[in-house]
Parts: C-alpha cells; structure tokens; sequence
C-alpha cells in the first residue's frame, strides 16, 4: 500500500470534527445499562444500544464509530449476564444485531470519508477557478481605495454570472468594468469569462474607452456567433450589461459608458447622488456599435473623499418575504465613514438581513474611495 493510500485510511479512522458529540452515544449505552439492569424483568431496552452506533456515524470517523459499536455490543452482554439470560436466543440474537448494525456503520463512514475527499477536490478546484476568473481586485490603484464584494445566490456557489475587473493602464488612470452576463449557470460563467478575458487583453492600453467598448462588444458577439448556423434562430441571446469606467490619477473626475447597466452611486458626506449617464447604450453582445464614435463617454465630479459604489442588479431587486425591494441607496450612507472594505461588509450583512440570508439572484458590489495625494 503507497503512502497516499495508507493517509488516506489512516484518516478515514479519525474520531470527526466534533468530539464533545461523544457524550450522547456514550450517555445512551450507560443510560440503557442501568435501566434496563434496575428495571422489572419484563422491560427490555437493550434494542437501544443500536442507536449508539447509527448517531455516531453521523460526525464521527471509522474508529469512534467501530468503539461505539464494541461499547454497544459489550453493554448488551453485561445486560444479559446481569439479568442471567444472556445464553437465551432473544440475547443472541440482539448482540448479533448490534454486530451487524457496527459492521455497516464503519462501511459506511468510509463511504463518506471517500466522498468527503471528492468534494473537498472539487471545492478547491472551484476555489482555483474563482481566483482566476474573478480576481481580486487591488486594495490601491493610484489615489484609489478599492474593494469589491461577490454574494452568489445559489448556495455553495463561488461564482455566476455576475462579474468586476480592474485595470491600470500606462496613463495613469485606473480602468475598471462591472457587468452582469444574462442567464445562469455554466453558460453564463463562460460568457462572464469571455467577457474578463477580453478586458484585461484590452484594458491597459492606450485605446480610449469607446475603443474598449467596441472591442468587448465585437469579442463577445463573435463567440456567441462563430458557431450558430446561418439558418438557426436566434432565440438564446447572449448578453451582459456592463459599465466601464476610467478614473484619471490627477483629475478628480470618473469617465464612464453605461450599456445598459444600473447606474453608479456616489457618496459625498452623508449625501447620495446617482451617476446616470444621459445616454446607455445596448448592452454588450446587443450593441452592434462598430465605430468608437457611436458610444458616448460622460464625465462626472469625483473628488477626494467620495465614494463611487458600482453593483449589479442583484442588490436592487433583492426583496424580503414582504416583496420589498431593498432600499440600497437609503442605507449606504450610513456607512459612509467606513473604509470600502468596511462599508461592503456592513452592507453585506444588512443586505442578507433584509432577504433572510437567501438571495434570488448574484450580487456584486464595488467601493472605490478616491484619496488625497
């Protein structure tokens, strides 16, 4: 047997992740000892002592679980020798029981054992996935501090379609895009891959932002293109809304395109504003835009001090069980003395207060700070 098979076993026989649990297995095998024991002849608890086993299974490894049963067995032959019919079929019978019952419980805490690693596997690949796809985004950029928050709405999820990257490009500017792809699943995770892929190809150079928003929309648009047959029916569109935005290091403004996504907020004191462009282009992959000169680039105050929040849908249409919208630009500034990091996490758990810990859809948020030089 190669080491990585005998570690593996070696573990497989560990007594769980909680040990103060043993109690109750160890509490029910005196417990029915001594009843049945004290008790008159003709009550018999003994049939008991199989649960000992069967509940320990449940947090404990092989070896907690292969004691409990050898307790359970030895209390049932204490309890027929105390009551003198330990010889008796109806005894015999029950310790083979309880045997029985022990042997199946080790089996099946190696099962699980085996199934634990498998999914631990595959948890540390989707960890790997998520670092890649969706990389963090820097702390600093220039005068900014940044933060960025993901809540998937499927439990366990590490990623969807719901998606944030940043940039810094040779200018001196800081270049971020926040976006949200249609649909759900796998194919949504590819489209959102798509799409980060081709920013950061993008992003850091000179090209001006229409430039970029063109090259996204071109790149997302023949993926989705290249295979369908010119005959088939376009009756899945792909597409993500999107924001691009790019901030100058020593200029206190933020330029912007909007295709079709929900408009930035902007923090200034305990005031709220929303940076609505006047013109939001076609989401990407609907766009068609060709030619830079089609997309309008606005430009807005950010000055030393503000806080520029960027979100996906997934926060404004989260509602509680009464079908009431979160209030997202109402509570915001509260926080607004808390670091990004720190306003994101307030936010966070307030937000999953309001749904009761379960949202309908992928929310993602992003805090970017402009500091002083």
């Amino acid at each position: 047997m190669d080491l990585r098979r005998w570690t593996e076993l070696r573990q497989s026989w560990r007594p769980g992740h909680a040990p103060e649990l043993m109690v109750i297995p160890l509490g029910l095998i005196v417990a029915v000892c001594v009843i049945d024991i004290l008790a008159p002849a003709h009550i018999h608890l003994g049939p008991l002592l199989v649960a000992a086993p069967a509940i320990t299974v449940a947090f404990a490894g092989a070896r907690m679980t292969a004691l409990m049963g050898a307790l359970a067995v030895g209390a049932q032959v204490l309890i027929g020798a105390a009551r003198g019919v330990l010889s008796t079929a109806n005894v015999m019978a029950q310790i083979a029981a309880l045997v029985v019952i022990s042997v199946l419980c080790v089996a099946f805490s190696f099962v699980r054992r085996g199934r634990e690693r498998q999914l631990h596997r595959v948890r540390s690949v989707a960890e790997v996935a998520q670092s890649v796809l969706l990389q963090p985004l820097p702390a600093r950029s220039g005068p900014l501090r940044i933060a960025a928050r993901y809540l998937p709405a499927e439990e366990e999820a590490d990623l969807g379609g719901d998606l944030y990257a940043a940039a810094r490009t040779a200018h001196r500017s800081t270049r971020l895009l926040i976006g949200d792809v249609r649909g759900s699943g796998l194919g949504a995770i590819g489209n959102a891959a798509l799409l980060l892929g081709a920013f950061r190809a993008a992003a850091h150079r000179q090209a001006t932002l229409p430039r970029l928003a063109v090259h996204l929309d071109a790149a997302f648009r023949w993926d989705a293109d290249q295979w369908r047959v010119e005959t088939e029916q376009d009756t899945d569109e792909d597409f993500a809304t999107a924001t691009l935005l790019d901030i100058p290091d020593h200029e206190a403004v933020v330029h912007l395109i909007s295709c079709g996504h929900p408009p930035p907020l902007l923090l200034r004191g305990r005031s709220v504003t929303t940076v609505a462009p006047r013109a939001s282009h076609l989401p990407i992959g609907l766009g068609g835009l060709c030619d830079p000169d089609d997309y309008d680039v606005e430009t807005f105050p950010f000055e030393v001090g503000d806080l520029l929040l960027l979100y996906t849908d997934g926060v404004i249409e989260a509602r509680n069980a009464d079908g009431v919208f979160y209030p997202f630009a109402e509570r915001v500034p509260k926080w607004f003395e808390e670091d990004p990091e720190g306003l994101l996490q307030r936010l966070q758990d307030d937000l999953l207060a309001h749904v009761h810990g379960h949202l309908d859809d992928d929310a993602a948020v992003v805090a970017i700070r402009r500091l002083g030089a």
